[in-house]
């Protein structure tokens, strides 16, 4: 099998975790439904609300993901990604933004915790600091090469910001890149579509980008606009504003053949910038 359906969820998550796993779930099986293989949501599809929060129920979030993610996937028949869920540190005090890939039997694929982390001041007002409950991730984010499908590679949001993460992503093989994001309206209107063609494009990869979209809680916005892109760099699917979904087929015979046409991967002097 070289070619198979790729969605890319788009949901509003806000603190009401039931409400958010109720509306993932509608939005996996409408994508099942319509015979994609691999569903992508987006970070934070769990909880999207205060960060003090967040942190008195992390423990209870976390559960509630993965034993949600590992339903969803034997229930629908789907290579299913969590986006980005809170798993507590070891610190006691903060916690991880992992994404997690699960196989159609359940079974864990691969996850990757976030390492870059969206401490900013933006001009519109609002001001982001994750570190301050979050622990950066301490290794690389990893490729698995899924049967049927592709080799995939995980990311989580602001990662989209450092084209050297998804290098290395592709130095290891991938075929694929996921980018679930919580991206804010601000910086999306510039950014969100620019950064994504560029990862597609620089890699000759695909992008499977799900998203957070519309007002989640007080000043906190998404972008929206899930998208999935070959690896060209043409938008093959984006699913706008509102809750949904981006669904596009991936070809991993695409891949090799836009490699060949537009061999950049192999012109690479990597000697001459260690």
């Amino acid at each position: 099998m070289s070619d198979f359906l790729a969605a890319a969820l788009q949901l509003t998550s806000t603190s009401d975790i039931d409400s958010n796993l109720n509306a993932a779930e509608e939005q996996i099986e409408l994508a099942a439904r319509r015979g994609a293989d691999l569903v992508g949501l987006p970070e934070n599809f769990a909880f999207l609300g205060e960060d003090q929060k967040k942190l008195k129920i992390a423990s209870s979030i976390y559960e509630k993901c993965n034993s949600f993610l590992v339903t969803m996937a034997r229930r629908y028949q789907v290579v299913l990604l969590g986006g980005g869920f809170p798993v507590p540190a070891g610190d006691g005090i903060r916690t991880l933004n992992r994404a997690e890939l699960f196989g159609k039997d359940g079974q864990s694929l691969a996850r990757y915790d976030k390492i870059h982390l969206f401490d900013v001041d933006l001009p519109e007002g609002n001001t982001y600091r994750e570190s301050e409950t979050i622990v950066s991730g301490s290794e690389s984010p990893p490729v698995v090469d899924v049967p049927g499908l592709c080799k995939i590679g995980l990311s989580i949001c602001y990662d989209v910001r450092f084209p050297e993460l998804y290098r290395d992503l592709v130095n290891k093989g991938a075929d694929l890149l996921m980018i679930p994001a919580a991206f804010t309206a601000f910086t999306g209107k510039d950014h969100w579509q620019v950064l994504l063609q560029a990862r597609a494009i620089e890699n000759t990869a695909y992008v499977v980008a799900p998203a957070q979209t519309g007002r989640h809680y007080g000043r906190r916005q998404s972008h929206g606009h899930a998208m999935v892109i070959d690896p060209w760099g043409t938008v093959l699917a984006d699913a706008g504003v509102v809750q949904g979904a981006a669904i596009a087929p991936a070809d991993k015979e695409r891949v090799e053949r836009i490699r060949g046409q537009m061999p950049s991967l192999k012109h690479r002097k990597t000697e001459l910038f260690i």
